[in-house]
């Protein structure tokens, strides 16, 4: 490609496309460490089709032989790199790079960054078993490089049982009555149906009850949610319900949706990524037992871990999330 400077035979870097980033992931799930959901290419593709103006793609893509061994879905903005996203709307970044191809796959992306006369990447929030955390830890590998890494938030995992009751016992006694009593008093209000929208002809109207409800109940979040916010909801919503990955809930009072609850599953693990509720409905707790809902029909689906995603909540702790660092990796090549 233009651009790229020539390798060894064995080993090629090459600039690819956004619909090429798509059929590498549909060609190489299994070879590839695709372990952060925020840069499957459904993700990203929706993220650039709603703010992508005013950055270059970067997808760079390190091959040995026929075999891909690495992916940076990387692009450029104002003469720094970064993954396509933004740490507002996906949590946390990560490379996907092939088992044990770390050391040959860095080294590589950096020094043809370098050789292009890029020199600052700013890698956004990560998760301390990153592949590139872990490269970045041998000290003797980055002696062409300056590296800044410093935590700015947290966010939250809960290993999930095999059993809601399971679940229940692993509470303190205090949290365990709290949420049962909680629970108790929703269901003596009404008729209480928690639901998962799978028709993917209803997506549409149950992303509107989902965008009316997330506006409801803060101030902050209706300021947030802008045109292009929607959008992005809305584009990020069809694509992943049309990979399977969408899990989006909602919770009904006497058939009143009350509460609504956007999740991702991927790889065992069900991602919550944003809720929303009735305000008129919070003495109720509705915006809190959706999300516990959630988790519940995680345990029944058989789903191994549950992640509560970004922020340091209190909620997260009382139900036994475990708090795990993000760090800001910033990278300055020399």
């Amino acid at each position: 490609m233009e651009g790229i400077s020539p390798l060894k035979a064995a080993h090629r870097l090459s600039i690819e496309s956004l619909d090429d980033f798509t059929t590498l992931w549909r060609k190489h799930r299994e070879t590839l460490s695709w372990t952060c959901p925020f840069v499957l290419p459904p993700w990203v593709n929706a993220w650039w089709k709603v703010f992508g103006h005013g950055t270059r793609p970067l997808i760079t893509v390190l091959r040995h032989g026929e075999c891909v061994t690495g992916i940076a879905p990387l692009m450029v903005r104002d003469k720094t790199v970064q993954f396509l996203g933004s740490s507002d709307l996906c949590d946390y970044f990560d490379f996907i790079v092939a088992r044990d191809n770390e050391t040959r796959f860095f080294p590589t992306l950096f020094a043809e960054l370098s050789a292009q006369g890029i020199q600052d990447m700013d890698l956004g929030p990560m998760r301390p078993d990153a592949t590139v955390q872990k490269f970045l830890s041998k000290q003797d590998l980055v002696d062409n490089m300056e590296c800044h890494v410093a935590q700015e938030d947290v966010f939250s995992e809960l290993d999930l049982p095999n059993t809601w009751d399971g679940f229940l016992g692993a509470l303190t006694g205090k949290q365990r009555h709290e949420l049962r009593r909680k629970l108790r008093r929703l269901q003596e209000v009404g008729d209480i149906r928690f639901r998962r929208v799978d028709n993917i002809a209803h997506l549409s109207e149950a992303m509107e009850i989902f965008l009316r409800l997330f506006t409801m109940n803060r101030e902050d979040k209706a300021a947030f949610m802008t045109p292009s916010m929607v959008s992005f909801f809305q584009t990020l919503a069809s694509a992943l319900a049309d990979e399977g990955l969408l899990r989006l809930f909602l919770l009904d009072v006497d058939k009143k949706p009350v509460a609504s609850v956007f999740c991702v599953d991927h790889q065992g693990t069900r991602y919550l990524y944003n809720n929303g509720y009735d305000h008129a409905y919070q003495g109720l707790s509705v915006g809190l037992i959706s999300k516990v809902l959630s988790l519940k029909t995680a345990i029944d689906d058989g789903l191994r871990c549950y992640n509560f995603l970004k922020g340091g909540e209190t909620y997260k702790r009382h139900l036994g999330g475990k708090e795990i660092p993000l760090s800001r990796c910033r990278i300055t090549l020399r």
